[in-house]
């Protein structure tokens, strides 16, 4: 006769299973109803985390600078970090503002060269199609995609101030934060290991965005001397475009590289030209994006092209353009912190490229040696 004993707690733990599995779900869609309900502020925190964390990064490097007995004191180094940031983002809202003052006074220009780009590529298809392609492009209201533009503008200025409240904050919280983080955790061992969790996630996306900014920067240069010896209009603001663009995987790239060829059109008369700069920017992408990006990244973020694509189209879904941006490095400390959890190992396996995860070899130390 069977054990009613046995039986009874087998039905307690299929119980306990899918009460914790259905809690799990619960819990799941709250975070993202909260994800997308509540993005005006988490977007803008997001990125002042971030920035806070490259800042003190900078700072604490300066910091370890040594010329003999001479050496900077952290007050200097934080004045001297903060006041570049400030100054090269002045600078980039200056030349930001002349380039939408230059592109909208020779936009009728550009609309009427569209016209004729259009009529003339899509000829070869017939007549009757170059016609429609021409009243559909004529039906499009530029004005309303302005106004548009003009009122994402205003957002992304009212983003921008409460950014700077956000760094400005967080940033006089830095020097608190272990504090905090011993109150919060009085075992040793559970706080040493929350710091080698903290600690990963700073070194694998410090890394990520020191490689990648470096190869948008280098990508941006390259693409700008290919423009301007195609004598291509906007090139400086294409440049910066491709920058920022490069930011975002393989879409990034799709649409930097779409963009001077569109320009070409519309400039020139020829296709053979447009050709050849499809061809020239194509392979600096191609080369600086798929082979110097992934030697100079190594193991730092192995993370699964499908994953990418996939947390690509998640985040934009759930923040727009930036959760482009924002995609990897957020999945980044998904996949490094599910890592670090035993329940969740399985995930950060899932998400990584050949199962290997890049920080399990690491011993979890104080991240304030770092």
């Amino acid at each position: 006769m069977a054990d009613p004993s046995g039986r009874f707690s087998s039905r307690s733990a299929h119980s306990g299973k899918f009460e914790r599995t259905c809690l799990g779900i619960v819990v799941a869609t709250i975070a993202l109803a909260l994800l997308v309900r509540a993005k005006f502020f988490l977007i803008p925190l997001a990125i002042a985390v971030l920035l806070v964390s490259l800042i003190g990064a900078a700072i604490d490097r300066i910091v370890r600078l040594r010329l003999g007995p001479l050496f900077i004191p952290h007050w200097l180094a934080s004045l001297l970090t903060i006041t570049v940031i400030g100054f090269v983002l002045m600078e980039l809202y200056g030349f930001v503002a002349s380039q939408i003052d230059v592109v909208l006074a020779t936009l009728p220009t550009y609309i009427e060269r569209g016209e004729l780009a259009l009529v003339r590529i899509f000829s070869l298809l017939g007549e009757d199609v170059a016609r429609g392609v021409l009243d559909g492009f004529r039906d499009i209201n530029v004005n309303s995609y302005l106004r548009m533009a003009a009122g994402s503008a205003g957002a992304m200025l009212t983003v921008a101030s409460m950014l700077v409240v956000y760094v400005g904050f967080l940033f006089t919280e830095r020097a608190h934060f272990e504090v905090k983080l011993d109150k919060l955790f009085p075992d040793a061992e559970r706080a040493r290991h929350v710091r080698g969790i903290l600690l990963s996630i700073r070194r694998s996306v410090h890394h990520y965005v020191l490689v990648k900014t470096a190869v948008s920067v280098l990508t941006a240069v390259v693409c700008y001397v290919v423009m301007r010896l195609f004598r291509l209009d906007f090139a400086e603001l294409l440049a910066l475009l491709t920058f920022l663009l490069n930011f975002i995987p393989t879409l990034g790239t799709i649409i930097a590289t779409a963009l001077p060829v569109l320009v070409g059109l519309v400039q020139f008369d020829a296709l053979l030209p447009v050709l050849s700069l499809l061809a020239a920017i194509g392979a600096v992408q191609f080369v600086l994006g798929n082979i110097l990006d992934p030697m100079l990244m190594g193991r730092a973020l192995q993370m699964s092209p499908f994953v990418i694509i996939l947390s690509l189209t998640v985040w934009s879904a759930i923040w727009g353009v930036p959760g482009m941006f924002l995609a990897v490095p957020l999945m980044a400390m998904i996949m490094i912190v599910c890592g670090h959890i035993d329940a969740l190992r399985p995930v950060a396996v899932l998400l990584s490229r050949d199962g290997e995860l890049p920080f399990e070899d690491e011993e979890p130390h104080d991240v304030r040696a770092e």
